[in-house]
């Protein structure tokens, strides 16, 4: 296990919660998203953070703004870490891209232009896509079959490397005296020929800073987790317990040796969103808005729209937990009566609603709601909600379980919280010892403790020079 905590920041512009763009005071302009851009950066690197990730999603419509609001319309990932890294200076950088429509050398030429900008802090994120209006946006008519596409991003990932390794370190000579800028000895060609990817090169930028840029994939099906042992250096999953994270880390660390990797080469992160504030009863207050702003299906204009998101309706969540529940309202408090009748699905969300909260079932001046039920069922993000202790208890306690190797932070909704995040969570893991007061590293790599491959022809050229030195012998 890592020695402190890995965190990184997820920047959703328009919030990580469906309804944070609503809580007063929210950004919710997209027009000033790089000003929320660049405060987000400056606030993450004076935390000390691992770095900034960046999602993205190719193809965007009007059901966007019920589920995933921060979809609906955002800055390309490459972009804005190509932008970032002029505006910060140590903090990692991570860019998501779709290797079921990304072209290999283009993407690998973009990235490792990236990480000679950074001095070293890129990373990409590389996802398969399974969305049709991304595939009419890319003029395809069709995705292809799960298999197919994870098969083409092993490929793809393996180009891209190659790619990377194009030049070797030290390849630029430059002998002013003897006219020679390079040694052609060590610029390579690709030649990568798959049954889904192929690409010649060679890359005509120089090799990335960190020879390879950290290579992140979620997902927890059996395709990603394949993916994820074979060649990825971070695996971002999302998991339901501490139980089932420890068991799913224990997994793809094993996957990892299999294939004569260092499990200590694979870093598993996964995602939270946590809700603080300075004292318990401010956080859930801040929860309790966010929730009361969640649109569910009340009869009115907007509920109406065909794009507006099926199952939102007290009926929908009378078949969830099993008990016959309406016809009230959303804000009918639940009864102990229902409860001793709600089926495990439903135990599961009211100690979910009571965990976040602090509402209990018969509770005169706080009680559970159906809409504390459904939006907890509809939302299922991975909430915390509290104070700098309870927030970094949580924290702690899935690291040093062995759970995760960190986190990747979502911000309920860009104003105040994501600094309420960096200004007392951070300080107080400092204070445990279990995350850095300063940068040691100068590259991502460095930041998340991974080594630095080498070249892929230097190491064949030194493995043959021992094969003839052992025949010499």
């Amino acid at each position: 296990m890592s020695e402190q905590i890995i965190i990184g920041a997820m920047f959703r512009a328009l919030g990580g919660y469906p309804s944070g763009w609503r809580y007063p005071g929210a950004h919710n302009n997209p027009r000033g998203d790089a000003a929320v851009l660049r405060r987000t950066a400056k606030l993450a690197e004076a935390a000390k953070l691992d770095y900034l990730f960046f999602g993205d999603w190719l193809a965007t419509g009007h059901d966007l703004e019920f589920r995933d609001p921060y979809l609906v319309a955002r800055i390309d990932p490459l972009s804005a870490i190509t932008y970032l890294a002029g505006v910060t200076k140590r903090i990692g950088l991570i860019a998501t891209a779709n290797t079921t429509y990304s072209d290999p050398y283009a993407l690998a030429r973009a990235t490792a232009s990236v990480d000679l900008l950074s001095d070293g802090r890129a990373g990409l994120n590389v996802v398969t896509g399974a969305e049709p209006r991304a595939a009419g946006n890319h003029g395809r008519d069709a995705h292809a079959p799960n298999e197919h596409r994870y098969d083409q991003a092993s490929e793809f990932v393996q180009a891209l490397r190659l790619l990377w390794d194009s030049f070797e370190d030290g390849a630029f000579v430059r002998d002013t005296a003897g006219g020679q800028l390079l040694d052609p000895a060590k610029l390579h060609r690709a030649d990568f020929v798959g049954e889904h990817v192929r690409v010649t090169g060679p890359l005509n930028v120089d090799r990335p800073v960190q020879g390879h840029l950290p290579i992140v994939h979620a997902g927890t099906s059996l395709r990603s987790r394949q993916l994820v042992g074979e060649l990825a250096d971070v695996a971002l999953v999302a998991v339901r317990s501490l139980e089932e994270g420890v068991a799913l880390r224990a997994s793809l660390k094993t996957q990892a040796v299999t294939v004569g990797r260092n499990s200590d080469q694979l870093k598993v992160v996964t995602p939270i969103l946590p809700i603080v504030a300075p004292t318990v009863e401010e956080a859930w207050a801040i929860f309790d808005e966010l929730i009361a702003l969640v649109p569910l299906d009340e009869g009115g204009e907007l509920e109406g729209s065909p794009d507006f998101p099926a199952g939102r309706t007290v009926r929908a969540l009378s078949g969830v937990v099993g008990v016959a529940l309406g016809p009230v309202g959303f804000d009918t408090a639940v009864t102990a009566r229902q409860v001793a009748k709600f089926s495990d699905v439903g135990q599961q969300l009211l100690a979910a609603v009571t965990e976040r909260t602090g509402r209990t079932v018969g509770d005169a001046d706080r009680p559970v709601t159906l809409r504390h039920l459904l939006v907890t069922h509809v939302v299922p993000s991975a909430v915390v909600v509290g104070d700098a202790d309870r927030v970094a208890d949580h924290l702690q306690r899935w690291f040093e379980a062995g759970a995760v190797d960190g986190f990747n932070v979502l911000t309920a909704f860009m104003g105040d919280q994501f600094e309420a995040f960096t200004s007392l969570v951070v300080p107080e893991l400092q204070r445990r010892g279990l995350f850095r007061t300063e940068y040691t590293g100068r590259t991502l790599r460095e930041h998340l403790g991974l080594e630095r491959p080498q070249n892929v022809y230097a190491a064949e050229r030194e493995r043959q020079v021992e094969r003839e030195q052992r025949l010499e012998a």
